[in-house]
């Protein structure tokens, strides 16, 4: 879909954004590929769909054309890896970011397939010049029912061990319909930093938790943990970002923005335990079938913004009902990240 700033984000921009946010701002969940990466015949995929209809591609001049014109003013670095669904060809996708982490001087993960041996995810790590890797469920074994998948099914104990043996960073989405509250995932997160603890795992969108039902008990059984960080990567949830901040503090949150499916012009709202995104009438093709989608009238979808504004201000909710001080919002956009990278070397 095009990209465009129209007055009402700017608006939006100056409302709410543009004193909260600081100067810098490290992004640490960024996808970049080009379209030709993706196979004709679309495989199919464990996740929603809704997000292949924001962007055919996103390459790396795209991702930083969008810091220029989303963030006027401020310096954002991101950590970049490619798409990470069956229908992209892995070899290309993460051969274009390790070019583009290289002109760019900028981090990135290796996108991961479980059926890599830990020597050849080494390999492919050191050759890349990758920090850490990118695991997504989608790439799990084919014949394993989606309901079914667990971590291990995608992110394989031997790529753990490869990554603690190196420190790694790992960029994780919960799988399983429950997601956050799931009880196995949350068994295998405390297991995961038992056993591999030099490796810095990252919980995407926080725990997919987008609303307030995601959530159940997982905090509560989570708080033991000592190393556990989360990005609130296309989270519009206030609620659940403010009982991450009070579980885990501000040093173990960090900001993501899942660009560029954050381009998304939408409001986010929970029925019954299910995110909906409202979306501006005929701009994202036909939704009747997809449940997490649903179009407003032309009036409302005249002042609807982007998606990542909306995840941007609900995080100031969040952060102001935590009396979080300047520094701590400045760690949580560019502090606890630089900090994280700056510790692990590139392959």
């Amino acid at each position: 879909m095009s990209f465009q700033v129209r007055e009402v984000d700017r608006e939006f921009y100056r409302a709410h954004l543009e004193d909260f946010l600081p100067d810098v701002i490290f992004d640490v969940h960024t996808h970049i590929w080009r379209k030709e990466f993706r196979s004709p015949a679309d495989a199919s995929a464990r996740g929603p769909v809704w997000p292949r209809r924001v962007a055919e591609e996103n390459t790396i001049e795209e991702l930083l054309d969008t810091y220029a014109q989303m963030f006027p003013g401020k310096q954002v670095t991101p950590l970049i890896f490619g798409w990470p669904e069956r229908n992209v060809d892995l070899e290309r996708t993460n051969a274009y970011t390790s070019r583009a982490a290289e002109q760019y001087q900028l981090p990135a993960l290796l996108v991961t397939t479980p059926s890599w041996s830990a020597s050849e995810v080494e390999e492919r790590v050191r050759q890349g010049g990758f920090i850490g890797l990118k695991p997504y469920v989608d790439q799990a074994p084919p014949h394993i029912p989606a309901q079914d998948i667990t971590i291990y099914d995608f992110l394989p104990r031997h790529h753990l061990a490869a990554a603690d043996a190196h420190g790694w960073l790992v960029m994780l989405h919960l799988p399983r319909p429950a997601r956050l509250r799931d009880a196995l995932n949350l068994q295998h997160l405390l297991e995961i930093e038992a056993t591999y603890p030099n490796v810095k795992l990252i919980v995407a969108h926080i725990g997919r938790a987008y609303c307030a039902e995601d959530v159940g008990e997982a905090f509560t059984v989570l708080r033991v943990s000592r190393q556990l960080l989360f990005d609130f990567s296309a989270n519009t949830n206030a609620q659940v970002m403010e009982q991450a901040l009070r579980a885990f503090g501000p040093q173990r949150i960090l900001f993501g923005s899942d660009l560029p499916i954050v381009r998304m012009r939408m409001r986010r709202i929970c029925e019954e335990g299910r995110y909906v995104n409202l979306v501006p009438p005929g701009l994202y093709g036909d939704l009747r079938d997809d449940p997490h989608m649903r179009e407003v009238s032309a009036a409302e979808g005249e002042h609807l913004t982007f998606f990542l504004y909306e995840a941007l201000r609900a995080f100031r909710r969040a952060a102001a009902a935590c009396g979080l001080s300047a520094a701590e919002i400045a760690d949580v956009f560019h502090g606890n990240a630089a900090r994280l990278i700056a510790t692990v070397e590139r392959g």
